[in-house]
């Protein structure tokens, strides 16, 4: 009962890096009144993808959060690049879904800790 624990990773689904030190590609997700609730990032150098809420979203923009990650997570699993998932998440989901990613919102930024700041003050 003293000894300490020993954890060994067996498997785990594949998942995009959750932060990059690069610049970042992202797109404002809105819901279906248009009120941004966040934004997806990506960076195709790094594998990395993920979702940044708005706190001015409230609950329904951190709730929607499970749903774009779990778009991310089973792009992941298809071997798609970050902007191939990006790309099949703007066919997939229009004005009509729960929330969908804004038409010509795709934007650069210089890097992650910019979209965070966005998603803060926005």
């Amino acid at each position: 009962m003293t000894e300490s624990l020993q954890w060994e990773e067996v498997a785990s689904p594949p998942r995009y890096a959750n932060t990059t030190d690069k610049p970042v590609r992202y797109a404002a997700v809105a819901d279906r009144a248009g009120t941004v609730l966040g934004y997806l990032w990506l960076n195709d150098e790094d594998d990395a993808a993920g979702w940044q809420y708005r706190r001015a979203g409230g609950d329904e923009a951190f709730n929607m959060g499970a749903l774009w990650a779990g778009e991310l997570h089973e792009a992941k699993e298809k071997g798609l690049t970050p902007s191939a998932a990006l790309d099949a998440m703007m066919r997939d989901y229009g004005p009509e879904d729960p929330s969908h990613i804004v038409p010509g919102s795709l934007k650069e930024a210089p890097g992650l800790e910019a979209v965070k700041e966005l998603a803060a003050r926005s």
